[in-house]
């Protein structure tokens, strides 16, 4: 699904993440693959009706990877200099925010989704909108990452639930500045990249 330089650049991050996790880098690295195959079950969840809907995006570029693989290739990279733990919960915690904005903006598209600033009924797939359905694809989405790391990582069910939470709040950030980018401030990419850096500010501060 990425192009050539999204997929070179998603390689150069995973290698950065493998290599500087230390003990914990295989695992990152999974987490993040775990990411990946959610995201392409979301994608192509309901393929067809999207294709309808003309809101069918299939390949992504170097854009897409950077924006949400950034802030978490730099919080690898802040923990190999650190060695603080907080680190890994920040690493959740971003991941956990890209899926569930994922879950989000490709399973919330089935429902009647309402603009944040006047909440009035607008088209599926606009920027800045929320659904029930949406809402709760994208808890799913977060929670999801969560479980995965009780495996991955050995947190606990507690820890794991709070980063459903947090995902979900860093989702909604997404969501918040879409209206701006629908009145011309930004593009989804930058409401991506305050997506992932919201999960990991607001895990920093909870940890």
């Amino acid at each position: 699904m990425l192009d050539s330089l999204g997929l070179a650049l998603s390689i150069s991050m995973g290698i950065i993440i493998l290599f500087l996790g230390g003990v914990y880098g295989f695992n990152l690295l999974v987490l993040l693959i775990f990411f990946l195959v959610l995201s392409v079950f979301a994608t192509k969840y309901g393929i067809y009706s999207k294709k309808n809907m003309n809101i069918y995006e299939n390949e992504r570029g170097w854009k897409n990877v950077l924006s949400n693989g950034l802030i978490p290739t730099i919080i690898v990279i802040l923990y190999y200099i650190t060695g603080d733990l907080i680190f890994i919960y920040a690493y959740i915690a971003t991941v956990a925010s890209v899926t569930a904005d994922k879950f989000a903006s490709e399973i919330g598209v089935f429902d009647t989704p309402r603009f944040l600033w006047g909440f009035n009924e607008v088209k599926p797939g606009t920027s800045g909108a929320i659904s029930l359905l949406g809402s709760l694809a994208s808890l799913c989405g977060a929670l999801l990452i969560g479980l995965a790391a009780i495996y991955l990582f050995g947190i606990s069910f507690h820890h794991a639930f709070l980063m459903g939470i947090i995902g979900y709040i860093g989702g909604l950030a997404d969501s918040i500045f879409g209206v701006l980018e629908e009145k011309g401030i930004g593009n989804k990419f930058t409401t991506n990249f305050i997506c992932s850096v919201t999960g990991a500010l607001i895990a920093l501060l909870v940890f």
